[in-house]
């Protein structure tokens, strides 16, 4: 009935077993047979454990126990004992750093109750940072705390660079994130406290446009391998939120993601070129995409090769965002094997949208994406697959990108594969049920819809379903797809569309169920 996900020294994460999407009935967790919790989500975590201790797991009204064991550690130390303050106004940043550098392998930083004022920290590998309830790391304002990474750097004797910052796709420098991590491993960053960029106090939000240096994400790794977020709440970034780069093996298990609506390019988490990542257990609510999928434009995936691949989302919520989870734009090494299960996406402009373009390239493969068991209430369009998206790129107008004429297959002609769309229930929808648009010279693979629902809002919203050259606003309109080589369609019910059910244009074959 229920599993253990994650265990630390000081911390665990369990998940029912059931279809529902985010949302549980009501339950009391007790461990060791005393009561501890209430929960109504299929993901909770329990914080304050003690370290190599067994405990025992159960829900009340429920003849069922799980036995587990917390993670050994080698020592676990305060920050105050290092000098830091923790009261909001002096900056701690020295006294922290000094820490996290004095921790053994395997030890703890436990960051208790106090707002700590720093600019920029490093990880280190095989450590845990422990951030209790009413901890927070608070952001500096003054930007030039805030360190210049180059995009890359050419190594003084072989023919060869190091990767070390990104912005939208490409090696580009940027200033370094509030958490930042290089080529570490085995780091785990748990509690009920949080990590706050400020950015709504500073300038970081002003004139993005115009600045020629990327803004600092609040948490970026890069090359970095095993590494766990528990529980804590990030938010306020100057930009995305949480950005694993070129790594692997990395978990976020009942985090929450908070940025205003209006703050610019505020993303919830972009995994870009990583290899499996687990979103499990989740809340994101920002102003721009909740999950972004990457893996780098055309010079990335041409010269490394590395597509995102392996990834699972499973059991979160996403509100208020551009999309409540997006592959792309940058995507030109392709996203492989993402599964997307019971979740709920309140309020967001589009649930599950695909985007790429031409010039993505011919490593720009989006194949074997699976979504089911989910939720929509209240987003305008629930699924947009994309081939014609105009953002991000200095040719974004051009006719090689908006044409809708049969081009020649090239290099930089993407390729969209398999995708399976189960058991998906869209209330108050309103521009459009699904836009699905691909390239005359080369068609979607393969779409599957099953078993899905939508109804449509009593006062629905008008608007662009798919940001592409030529699309029109609609409002209720059904589900509209072109240049797919294999449909298959079974179960569909509509409620509220305004003209057709379904538009299939340009469609190889049509199965219907």
């Amino acid at each position: 009935m229920i599993k253990l996900l994650f265990v630390s020294s000081c911390s665990a994460c369990f998940e029912w077993d059931n279809d529902l999407s985010y949302y549980c009935d009501n339950f009391v967790v007790t461990l060791n047979g005393v009561a501890v919790k209430e929960g109504n989500t299929n993901v909770f975590s329990l914080f304050g454990l003690s370290p190599d201790t067994d405990y025992v797991l159960g829900v009340s009204g429920y003849d069922f126990t799980l036995p587990f064991k917390t993670e050994s550690e080698t020592v676990c130390v305060s920050a105050y004992s290092f000098g830091a303050k923790g009261d909001g106004v002096t900056e701690d940043t020295a006294f922290l750093q000094t820490a996290i550098n004095c921790l053994p392998k395997g030890g703890r930083l436990q960051l208790k109750k106090g707002v700590y004022l720093t600019a920029p920290l490093t990880l280190k590998s095989d450590i845990t940072l422990e951030l209790c309830e009413g901890a927070v790391i608070l952001g500096v304002t003054d930007e030039a705390r805030y360190p210049i990474i180059p995009g890359e750097v050419k190594d003084e004797y072989l023919d060869n660079y190091l990767q070390c910052g990104s912005w939208e796709g490409i090696p580009q420098s940027m200033h370094q994130a509030l958490i930042f991590g290089a080529h570490a491993e085995n780091v785990n960053i748990v509690g009920e406290g949080v990590i706050d960029g400020n950015a709504q106090n500073s300038s970081w939000w002003i004139n993005v446009k115009a600045r020629k240096i990327g803004r600092p994400r609040l948490v970026f790794l890069n090359d970095c391998k095993n590494i766990t977020f528990h529980g804590i709440t990030g938010q306020n970034a100057a930009s995305w939120q949480f950005h694993p780069y070129f790594s692997e093996d990395i978990s976020f298990y009942g985090i929450t993601v908070n940025a205003p609506k209006v703050s610019p390019n505020t993303d919830g988490l972009d995994p870009e070129s990583c290899d499996k990542v687990n979103i499990i257990g989740c809340h994101f609510s920002v102003g721009d995409d909740c999950i972004a999928i990457k893996s780098g434009k055309s010079y990335i995936a041409k010269k490394y090769k590395r597509p995102a691949n392996n990834h699972v989302i499973r059991n979160c919520l996403m509100e208020n965002g551009h999309g409540a989870i997006t592959l792309g734009s940058e995507m030109s090494a392709g996203v492989k094997n993402l599964t997307v299960n019971r979740c709920l996406f309140v309020q967001t402009d589009r649930g599950l949208r695909i985007k790429t373009r031409r010039g993505r390239g011919k490593y720009a493969v989006i194949d074997g994406v699976v979504f089911e068991n989910i939720k929509m209430e209240n987003v305008l369009t629930p699924i947009v697959i994309n081939m014609y998206y105009y953002c991000c790129d200095p040719d974004r107008y051009s006719e090689y990108v908006w044409s809708r004429e049969k081009l020649p297959v090239d290099d930089g002609t993407p390729y969209l594969g398999s995708f399976c769309f189960k058991n998906m229930v869209c209330d108050n929808c309103h521009v459009a049920a699904a836009y699905i648009d691909g390239l005359p010279e080369q068609p979607i693979k393969e779409v599957t819809v099953e078993n899905l629902t939508f109804n449509f809002a009593e006062n629905p919203k008008s608007g662009v379903p798919s940001m592409a050259t030529g699309v029109k606003k609609c409002c209720k309109k059904g589900m509209y797809l072109n240049n797919v080589k294999t449909l298959t369609v079974k179960n569909i019910v509509f409620s509220g569309v305004s003209g057709e059910e379904i538009i299939a244009e340009n469609i190889g074959k049509i199965n219907r169920g």
